[in-house]
């Protein structure tokens, strides 16, 4: 028996819900049993009443607006609760268009993949401006980067998680979770992929890119959080590479003046060489703790992910 769970993470959304509900699919090959379930991230406008009209299978209604990470957070717990063994989350702003659930789940159904990403072929959406396009390809690229992935739509919401890799993931950023999850995945050694899809008419603007400038710091906070979280020693090392070879090489002058006997009139290089030496050794101290909490947290995460386990 495989049971898929398809979350729909909600702020506002009793206007463009029962569109993305009817727009699901009913069955799928290889997919035993389909539920619903919505997650409410504090709405004020009858969302849960609509939801329970359209016959939902499943609830949760959060006391206040946490954010669409939080949100999606607590429906992959549900999910699991409610004993998933493929989770697919979709936008309540009816942005995707349900028939490619089914190309979502087929990967996993396949054993191919853990984690499928919906790619939106950005060049194709029309409502998107030359900027964003530029930028969203900008992030995606940096995500590849940074989890040696190679997904096409790192920004895209549409995707398929297995039993095991929602087990696996774990949710830190306040903003959003689509950057976070593919650079953990990759961290992880969850095997993704992405596959095409489409998306719909825009029925309203995105409430999470309020402007391209809130935007793109936010995502670049989350991307260099997380990935300070698997890198801290890699990062701080590049970073005291500059400050450590500027201060040889001040030594380095002094040292030539010295012994010509010229080194009373340079000990300011000395000074300088000194300040920068200790910095740069500081600085890979300061890898040096970060990798250690990293692997103390991987320790962590190995617990926390049996406890979840044990208790789906």
């Amino acid at each position: 028996m495989t049971k898929l769970i398809i979350q729909i993470p909600c702020y506002n959304e009793a206007e463009t819900l029962p569109a993305t509900i009817a727009d699901l699919p009913r069955t799928i090959d290889g997919v035993d049993e389909i539920e619903i379930l919505v997650i409410d991230d504090g709405s004020t406008d009858g969302t849960v009443t609509v939801a329970r009209e359209l016959g939902v299978d499943h609830i949760i209604r959060l006391t206040n607006n946490q954010g669409l990470a939080a949100a999606f957070a607590r429906g992959l717990e549900t999910s699991l609760q409610k004993g998933a063994d493929v989770i697919v989350n979709t936008d309540g702003d009816n942005q995707y268009r349900g028939e490619f659930v089914r190309d979502l789940v087929e990967p996993i159904l396949e054993g191919e993949a853990e984690m499928v990403v919906g790619d939106r072929q950005i060049d194709t959406i029309q409502h998107f401006s030359v900027a964003k396009k530029i930028l969203q390809k900008i992030g995606s690229r940096i995500v590849r980067w940074a989890s040696n992935t190679d997904v096409p739509d790192a920004t895209s919401g549409f995707r398929a998680f297995s039993k095991e890799a929602a087990l696996r993931l774990s949710v830190f950023s306040e903003y959003t979770y689509t950057l976070e999850t593919i650079i953990q995945a990759g961290k992880k050694g969850i095997p993704i992929t992405s596959v095409p899809v489409e998306t719909n008419e825009v029925l309203r603007e995105s409430r999470l890119i309020r402007s391209t400038f809130q935007y793109v710091i936010s995502s670049g906070v989350t991307i260099t959080r997380i990935f300070l979280m698997y890198e801290a020693l890699q990062v701080f090392f590049a970073l005291s590479v500059i400050p450590l070879l500027s201060g040889f090489f001040l030594l380095g002058r002094f040292m030539y003046y010295f012994i010509i006997g010229d080194g009373q009139g340079h000990i300011q290089s000395l000074i300088v060489a000194t300040i920068l030496i200790v910095l740069g050794f500081m600085t890979i101290l300061i890898g040096l703790l970060g990798d250690l909490i990293a692997r103390n947290r991987r320790l962590n995460e190995e617990i926390n992910y049996r406890l979840k386990k044990r208790d789906a």
